[in-house]
């Protein structure tokens, strides 16, 4: 079994690696995405690959936003929205977190709340929250508030959602950021199951009749056997990663959720995540670890800072 900070360096690493791995194969159809073998950092030749111009092992804005956040909780020392809105709208004007500092893929919602920030709107209103306004981007960064949190599952939850309405404010997306912050704690924690054991937590927390209990069980419905197609809608993408972490041990996941296609960084970064603090950071292939772009200037000082931190 992986030690506790062994799960926490990989689930850094499996989130950060399983960006840049999807990367190449973004936007792209399930049909044209290649075989599993020939899936890595650099495509097979021939195959057009989005973001051209882009070297291989290079993280993009689901990377840079978690490093943000990551940055400010180590910083701050408490999730603080208006410095996590601060250093979003850096990386978007400023290539903060950035590799190279070049800021190459913005989702629609989050160019619209970065520009309430820089407006002057309060962090905890910025976020669009219509309910089309639903795609994954507050999903793809909240990893390390779970690695970083030492409050109690009520706690947790309650952060993610309010870390979500920074760029996305809809009750959904705060549902699936909360989810999936239950789901890595109880991952972190060796669970055996800790999907259903996330669910069961969530239900505890938020009786029937709550906001966040009526999204979970009317739009996100933990227990459904739909399976997830690796788009850019919230819900999907959370049980894209719910199925992809089932497969088999972290690269086998990470290209799973490439396989499916569409919003593939997002996707495999959701389910590496997971992966990389299930498996342990020793389980991640070292051609990849080695090959990752950006680590030594921004990830491994954090890294080494969070896992100097003492137990809560």
């Amino acid at each position: 079994m992986p030690t506790r900070q062994a799960r926490i360096e990989g689930g850094l690493y499996g989130l950060l690696i399983g960006d840049a791995l999807g990367v190449p194969y973004e936007f792209h159809p399930p049909a044209r995405i290649p075989e599993l073998a020939l899936i890595e950092f650099e495509p097979p030749t021939g195959f057009s690959r989005a973001h051209e111009g882009v070297p291989p092992g290079t993280w993009s804005d689901d990377g840079a936003h978690a490093l943000c956040l990551l940055a400010s909780l180590l910083y701050r020392g408490t999730l603080d929205v208006e410095d996590l809105g601060r250093r979003l709208v850096n990386w978007y004007e400023l290539g903060y977190m950035a590799v190279d500092y070049e800021v190459f893929d913005v989702g629609i919602q989050t160019r619209e709340a970065l520009a309430n920030v820089r407006a002057g709107v309060p962090a905890l209103e910025a976020g669009p929250s219509g309910e089309q306004e639903n795609g994954n981007g507050s999903l793809m960064r909240v990893l390390p508030l779970a690695l970083w949190h030492q409050g109690d599952d009520a706690a947790l939850a309650r952060d993610a959602m309010l870390q979500s309405r920074v760029t996305h404010g809809h009750p959904r997306s705060q549902a699936c950021c909360a989810l999936y912050c239950l789901w890595a704690r109880r991952t972190l924690e060796g669970s055996a199951n800790a999907w259903a054991d996330a669910v069961a937590t969530f239900r505890a927390l938020y009786p029937e009749g709550t906001a966040p209990r009526e999204e979970l069980e009317g739009a996100v419905r933990p227990d459904s056997p739909d399976t997830g197609r690796g788009s850019g809608y919230v819900v999907d993408c959370l049980r894209s990663a719910r199925d992809c972490v089932a497969v088999g041990p972290y690269e086998r996941v990470v290209k799973a959720a490439i396989a499916l296609g569409h919003d593939t960084d997002t996707t495999a970064a959701v389910a590496g995540g997971i992966a990389g603090l299930r498996d342990g950071i020793q389980a991640i292939p070292e051609r990849w670890r080695r090959a990752l772009r950006g680590q030594e200037e921004w990830l491994r000082p954090m890294v080494e800072q969070l896992l100097a931190r003492p137990p809560g």
